[in-house]
């Protein structure tokens, strides 16, 4: 299986935790062709995505990735085309899935790019199943998240486009820098923001789950800390193991099989109790953490699941 990660550069990778590099190690291991490049290193030459690559072989130990010369190729060269550029989600990722629309038909992208600019990470839940999400408010308006926050209570105010937990707040009714959160977060109205009902079980973990192919392979608890009240792992969070709940289940399995029809192959969601919060199909990560507290080795079985896509795809074909 020759593959293209699309990818941040090598040197900016956080080995011990990304997901790419353990991926893409994984190709190595299995004696696959391995290629990368950045988003801006893509382009389209009538109508055929190419791309300017280097050839990586992927180790563990230093200097863990042996690079060739680079070189000008048609994406058709490959099998599987990975974009792995983390967010944000701007115009500039947004392009590059117009890009990735060119691959040729027998090149798989993970994820289908389709996908990726039909839902948003944010947005997708209270597209298709806002009765898991916490009581929600998306507006322009600082006014409306004023009197939402009023009426709900404790709140969680976010942009719609952000990641990593930049630009999350929380709020009360009470808190005298409300109206000043509200016209930061909308831009004095010239942006949507986020506003949530805060779940107050994000104080025992904000759970990430990872599924592969619509079907979850793992979950760890995001437990903030006590100086901050993110979960995210950009944030602090500290990694602690946990089991699936029911309601868990019950989540995955009404978004599975959506996420399967999108080509939705690696994604990672995010539950606060049984509410359903976000769902990350940009540049999912966990699989490290999660191999690190049970003994997975979880980036096998993703490359098991492009690889059982593939040979689907050529066998309709």
């Amino acid at each position: 299986m020759r593959s293209l990660f699309v990818m941040d550069p090598l040197e900016r990778l956080n080995l011990r935790g990304d997901s790419t590099y353990v991926t893409m190690r994984e190709c190595t291991d299995r004696g696959y062709s391995v290629a990368m490049c950045t988003p801006d290193q893509l382009y389209s030459l009538n109508g055929r995505l190419r791309a300017r690559v280097v050839f990586v072989r992927t180790t563990r130990e230093a200097p863990h990735f042996h690079v060739s010369a680079s070189q000008d190729v048609d994406a058709g060269e490959f099998d599987v085309v990975w974009m792995r550029k983390d967010p944000p989600f701007d115009m500039s990722y947004v392009f590059t899935t117009y890009l990735l629309d060119m691959a040729p038909p027998q090149t798989l992208v993970v994820n289908d790019p389709a996908g990726l600019k039909r839902f948003n990470e944010k947005m997708w839940v209270q597209l298709g199943w806002p009765e898991f999400q916490p009581e929600t408010l998306i507006t322009n308006n600082v006014a409306a998240a004023r009197a939402f926050v009023i009426g709900h209570g404790k709140c969680v105010m976010k942009p719609w486009d952000g990641n990593g937990g930049r630009g999350v707040v929380v709020t009360h009714p009470t808190d005298r820098n409300l109206g000043s959160l509200a016209e930061i977060l909308t831009g004095d109205g010239r942006q949507y923001a986020i506003v949530q009902r805060f779940v107050e079980e994000v104080e025992q973990g904000d759970k990430r789950i990872l599924l592969f192919d619509g079907e979850p392979v793992g979950a760890m608890l995001r437990v903030p800390q006590e100086a901050d009240h993110r979960a995210n792992m950009h944030a602090g969070g500290q990694v602690v193991a946990c089991e699936l709940t029911d309601a868990d289940r019950r989540i995955c399995d009404a978004i599975g099989p959506s996420l399967r029809a999108h080509g939705m192959v690696f994604v990672g969601i995010d539950v606060i109790g049984d509410r359903l919060t976000e769902i990350n199909v940009t540049s999912p990560t966990g699989i490290q953490e999660m191999n690190r507290l049970y003994g997975l080795r979880l980036e096998g079985i993703l490359v098991d699941r492009v690889e059982q896509r593939l040979a689907a795809r050529r066998s309709s074909t």
